[in-house]
């Protein structure tokens, strides 16, 4: 164990953590494996590519969103802009290693830390009118926005810290880190005034994700300010009302978590913030609350295509809300749902579970979003991310909080798109204290550790999810006995696996299986996934009883949906044929539309129909889609 863990400290590879893994009380089960090993082939990084170079390297408009800092913002939170892009660029660079990224990133942080102003503040907000709007009490809370300097002032941390752990560690970097830090320490706290009353929202949740990067600062510096900071945040519960931690711990649905704001976004944001303090204090009410968010919204919120949120529950949140989406999507009465902010930090989360406790589950939501919910808001350029995704009709938008820059969009939503993206090789290939752990199964190329961490190369040679057989080459340096695990999803209900020819036994569906042997170099693994297309029926119990006549389709990861791009009759009523077990008899054929990645002939009872996945429908022209298909009735 020791060994393991001075690998995933000494190499830098905990987004939380650079040096300081001998505070950490709890120790994660897996880590991402160090920057640059792992390479993706096709799929998926071509996504990643496509955005670094036209996105990251190409239209984002950084001196426009640091003149915010010289000059103030005219809008609450457009200091959180510059944050969340150079957040994105230390991940993306972290797979890339792309010298063009690191000189821009590196420009955007002196820039940045030049507007410093006197007090150590990199703040969009005058000193004298520090630390920005708050309200006295919960009584005077209404949904008028005040600014947004606590929320701005966590994204300069984090931005600035993604810098420092994915792309160098500069000490003027982490000096200017401190320097914010400690202006926040100076205004907001227990003998000043606490976190919660700050912000803009009506229980200021956004205020309390200050959580991650104190602890992020806590953990390369050991200061105990910061962990006091953290702590004091963690106290106050969230925001204001009812303590959310304990609502969560409680059994309370999403959509009272946090009443009457309980916005998706954030609220999970706040709890990537206490996987770190949980790390670092071990303290088993933590990993409850944390299990239990995880569960709950696993559980009651997250969508067929992996996302959740919707304007069902709470309106005047336009869509961004926990709304007991898992139920709900299928109702025809929403407008708005699946805020993109929402998914990419809902597998941030999952990705933190995943690393903390191992669950399988954890990266098999993680893979529902990526294939579909994620490369589905995406535009085709790669320039931008839609800020919002619907099921039917329109699915994608530009429509949301952001600023205009000469004819340039940036939303929240396209400033972190692209992170997402770059979690996909984060999660991809991980190491356990065994050996590697393959958690996806896109064509990759790994370097990972054995039990006695020696180096080990994985090859995985595919064309998947375009078909369901996976090669994987295992080369050690030498014959060593250590573990190979491999995630076995409950999509795949009967998972073949064979080892060097020989099948293995003891599959379970929904687990990890761990190949535990004396491995050799030439040794190699065969996987033959059982990509059944099921017909999946409309969640019943929604508030509007018209949500339950629809029906989906699912083929292996991904679900597919009509595209009016090459179907007229897209929205349609159908009754899709499947047999006795819900299984539908698709048939794979080659896609009509360039940037489509995969069609199908699907049977209905009036005659076969074309579906596609849904990430590759294309509606930034206007077309439509449906994913969630009407019935016949």
């Amino acid at each position: 164990m020791k060994r393991f863990l001075f690998f995933a400290a000494s190499l830098c590879v905990i987004s939380s953590s650079v040096s300081m893994a001998q505070q950490k009380k709890v120790e994660n089960v897996m880590e991402p494996l160090p920057s640059g090993n792992v390479q993706l082939v096709g799929y998926f990084d071509n996504d990643i590519r496509k955005s670094q170079d036209n996105w990251a390297k190409g239209v984002m408009p950084y001196e426009s969103v640091i003149e915010f800092f010289r000059t103030g913002a005219p809008q609450f939170a457009l200091g959180e802009m510059i944050g969340k892009a150079l957040r994105t660029n230390g991940m993306m660079y972290r797979y890339t290693r792309d010298p063009e990224l690191k000189k821009i990133t590196r420009d955007a942080v002196y820039s940045l830390i030049a507007t410093m102003k006197p007090n150590g503040s990199i703040s969009t907000v005058p000193v004298d009118k520090q630390p920005g709007g708050y309200y006295e009490s919960a009584a005077q809370c209404t949904y008028a926005p005040l600014d947004g300097d606590m929320w701005e002032r966590k994204y300069v941390l984090l931005g600035l810290s993604h810098y420092y752990t994915d792309i160098e560690q500069d000490p003027k970097v982490l000096a200017a880190m401190e320097k914010e830090a400690a202006s926040i320490m100076a205004q907001v706290g227990p003998d000043k005034i606490p976190i919660k009353y700050f912000g803009w929202s009506n229980n200021h949740v956004e205020s309390s994700t200050l959580l991650e990067p104190f602890m992020r600062l806590y953990n390369y510096t050991g200061k105990k300010e910061y962990l006091d900071f953290a702590t004091h945040i963690v106290e106050n519960g969230g925001g204001l009302g009812k303590n959310m931690f304990e609502a969560v711990r409680e059994g309370a649905a999403m959509t009272e978590v946090g009443a009457p704001y309980p916005k998706a976004y954030e609220m999970t944001s706040l709890w990537e913030g206490l996987v770190e303090y949980y790390r670092v204090t071990g303290d088993p009410v933590w990993k409850e609350t944390i299990d239990k968010y995880f569960n709950n919204v696993k559980d009651n919120e997250i969508t067929i295509v992996g996302n959740g949120g919707a304007d069902v529950y709470w309106p005047l949140v336009a869509g961004e809300a926990w709304s007991n989406a898992a139920v709900e999507q299928t109702n025809p009465s929403i407008q708005r749902m699946m805020e993109t902010c929402t998914g990419v930090t809902w597998i941030k989360y999952c990705s933190q579970y995943l690393r903390l406790t191992g669950d399988p589950a954890a990266a098999e939501y993680f893979e529902k979003y990526v294939y579909n919910g994620l490369l589905g808001a995406m535009k085709p350029d790669g320039k931008g991310f839609s800020y919002v995704n619907l099921f039917n009709g329109e699915k994608v938008t530009n429509h949301g909080w952001g600023w205009n820059f000469d004819g340039l969009p940036v939303t929240c939503c396209n400033l972190n798109g692209p992170i997402g993206l770059a979690y996909i090789p984060f999660v991809a290939i991980m190491q356990a204290e065994d050996g590697p752990v393959v958690n996806l199964y896109n064509a990759a190329k790994a370097k990972a550790l054995t039990a006695s961490g020696k180096e080990v190369n994985l090859t995985l040679d595919t064309e998947f999810p375009r078909c369901n057989e996976v090669k994987i080459a295992v080369e050690p340096q030498q014959t060593e006995k250590f573990s190979v695990k491999l995630r076995m999803p409950s999509w795949s209900p009967n998972t073949w696996v064979e080892v060097n020819g020989k099948p293995v036994k003891g599959i379970v569906a929904g687990s990890y299986l761990t190949l535990n042997r004396k491995w050799k170099p030439g040794d190699s693994i065969r996987i033959v996934f059982d990509f059944r297309c099921k017909l999946i029926n409309a969640p019943e119990g929604g508030r509007n009883p018209e949500g339950k006549y629809f029906q989906a389709v699912q083929w292996g990861p991904l679900v597919l949906a009509r595209d009016e791009n090459i179907d007229p009759d897209y929205n349609k009523p159908v009754q899709v044929v499947a047999d006795a077990n819900g299984e539908v008899k698709v048939k794979q054929v080659t896609p009509e539309r360039p940037g489509t990645r995969m069609q199908f002939i699907v049977p209905t009872t009036n005659g076969d129909i074309k579906m596609v996945d849904y990430s590759s429908v294309d509606c930034w022209k206007g077309s439509h889609i449906q994913t969630w298909l009407p019935m016949i009735r």
